[in-house]
């Protein structure tokens, strides 16, 4: 089956999220919320999705510290990628923001950011 008319873009979301919304997709089948958004719900893999907008706010389930980054990264080092659960329900993964790695817990309040880069935006998480 092929996907007719993709009801959120990259693109759309990247400047919902530029506005301060954080837009989600809702599959119309299951009711599971995701964002970012994909072709296919995370959970049924349904292509019957609506937008909508979702809360930005989370907690961190799981961290890891990136002290030897990729190429171009590098002196980004040390930086911290989390994990997130979002208040829907869905994950969200990102770059943690405004804190030292050691005072990072699991179990801590996130609220969805970004830092606009050359090639996109870079999903971040604040501590809230």
């Amino acid at each position: 089956m092929v996907v007719s008319v993709y009801p959120l873009t990259y693109e759309k979301w990247a400047e919902a999220l530029k506005q301060g919304k954080l837009l989600g997709l809702k599959c119309k089948s299951c009711g599971a919320v995701f964002s970012p958004p994909s072709m296919l719900c995370r959970e049924c893999d349904s292509e019957d999705v609506e937008v909508t907008e979702v809360k930005d706010k989370g907690v961190i389930d799981t961290y890891t510290v990136i002290h030897v980054a990729p190429l171009g990264y590098e002196k980004e080092a040390p930086y911290i990628v989390a994990r997130a659960k979002m208040e829907e329900g869905f994950i969200m993964v990102g770059r943690l923001i405004d804190v030292a790695p050691e005072k990072v817990a699991i179990g801590s309040k996130i609220k969805v950011s970004f830092i606009e880069r050359q090639n996109g935006l870079m999903i971040t998480f604040k501590p809230v």
